[in-house]
């Protein structure tokens, strides 16, 4: 281990444990990494308003950083090189958060080839994209990269040590996060595990609690997250693009915010919630929800749907009036009987 005076120090243990973390990737686009791009990491200690912020790449991180330098009073464009945002998500919630984002006037460049860069982040930079309608060149003030993420994993004797790397430089880890190295553990976004905060605590559980005796794993793991946008996006369990490609058949109810009577009160209208259950069985597969306290209302469902109870359950229970989680009874109300014909099989409040 290389100390901070550049001495070493050598350290002895009978168990390893690997939690190495990952750092924002930076495309290889000719004058990027001598622009000196934001991360979100210097995104968050910036001590000046951008004038305008060109931020590349849409996912959870873009667009959170987006809004807030937007909200900020910056002028912002997202370039996204895909067809559309956040490229995992259904198209109706994809469509829902662009709208949202749009209305505060961020700006979109999708599907687009970044070319080149010129300048310097926080001074000025020009970035050359090509779209379906041809080249154009965006002058901005600062740049950020929210391009994706690599694992710290490269460099620091893993492979000497019998630790296998996958073809993407993660740790190679079994369900119960053993490394191919005997004694050694890997967590968190090293291990490839969904890169979130709470499921790197989920992984450290999961050794621990193996340690003592337990049989734990990453298995068929419930993994809810949360856009934290305003309104957030929370999700959790089967998509409904996922269950088409899938082959699983759902019955799929949808309820606009404007239909839970607590945005009477607090006027957040915006979005919709979503829910999709087992066409032959009752228990629900996934729930989606763009809106005020999505999070908190998610975490209901995820708690249903983790104690494996019918639909009915959420539906009929009497939840606080007036609260966000109260939208739940009539959300459920509209999923399609299984009894009714499949030409029938529609929600009663479909549209967002």
């Amino acid at each position: 281990m290389q100390l901070n005076d550049g001495g070493t120090r050598l350290l002895y243990g009978d168990r390893l444990f690997l939690n190495l973390g990952t750092h924002a990737a930076i495309p290889p686009i000719p004058g990027l990494q001598a622009s000196q791009p934001l991360t979100h990491v210097e995104a968050l200690e910036l001590d000046y308003l951008p004038a305008h912020l060109i931020v590349l790449g849409s996912g959870y991180i873009g667009l959170e950083m987006a809004q807030a330098y937007r909200r900020f009073g910056s002028r912002v464009t997202i370039i996204e090189t895909g067809p559309r945002l956040m490229s995992r998500e259904d198209p109706d919630v994809v469509n829902e958060v662009q709208r949202i984002l749009s209305d505060e006037g961020i700006q979109f460049l999708l599907p687009a080839q970044v070319l080149d860069v010129y300048g310097r982040s926080g001074e000025e930079v020009w970035v050359t994209v090509r779209t379906q309608s041809g080249e154009q060149e965006l002058d901005g003030s600062d740049i950020l990269v929210a391009a994706g993420r690599i694992p710290n994993t490269q460099w620091i004797g893993l492979e000497e040590s019998g630790v296998e790397l996958d073809a993407r430089g993660y740790i190679r880890v079994n369900e119960r996060l053993e490394t191919t190295a005997p004694d050694v553990w890997a967590m968190g976004d090293c291990a490839g595990s969904p890169q979130f905060t709470h499921v790197a605590g989920d992984d450290f559980r999961i050794i621990s609690e193996n340690l003592a005796g337990g049989n734990r794993s990453t298995r068929d793991r419930l993994v809810p997250y949360c856009l934290f946008t305003d309104p957030p996006l929370a999700h959790v369990g089967l998509r409904e693009r996922e269950a088409r490609r899938d082959g699983i058949a759902v019955r799929v109810a949808k309820l606009p915010m404007t239909a839970v009577l607590r945005t009477e009160a607090t006027d957040e209208t915006q979005g919709f919630m979503k829910a999709l259950v087992g066409r032959d069985d009752d228990l629900i597969l996934g729930f989606t929800m763009i809106g005020a306290e999505a999070g908190e209302v998610m975490a209901a469902v995820q708690t249903a749907m983790l104690a494996k109870l019918p639909y009915q359950k959420l539906r009929d229970a009497i939840l606080a009036h007036p609260t966000m989680a109260e939208g739940l009874g009539s959300l459920f109300e509209n999923i399609p009987l299984r009894s009714a014909p499949a030409e029938r099989r529609q929600p009663l409040a479909a549209t967002a």
